[in-house]
């Protein structure tokens, strides 16, 4: 039986400074959970989002591309149709 998706993946890569920085907003905007996907060895992930790392995506499909703040995650994850 396969997990369901979490409401919230963080798709980011190895030594990613940027990346770093999502988590901290994620974390300062009190994200109660969320998935870190990484990209580095996904050809499929790497193509799609390899310049836009990192990017906040919800399970109905939206994504929060960076740069992002605060306020703007906190109105991603509380509006179902996006900022």
């Amino acid at each position: 039986m396969s997990q369901p998706t979490p409401a919230l993946q963080l798709f980011q890569r190895d030594h990613c400074p940027l990346c770093d920085q999502a988590l901290d907003v994620l974390a300062q905007a009190r994200v109660p959970d969320f998935e870190s996907v990484w990209i580095d060895d996904d050809e499929a992930l790497e193509a799609r989002y390899g310049i836009r790392v990192p990017v906040l995506r919800s399970a109905d499909g939206r994504e929060l591309d960076w740069p992002f703040d605060v306020a703007a995650v906190v109105a991603f994850i509380g509006s179902p149709s996006g900022p």
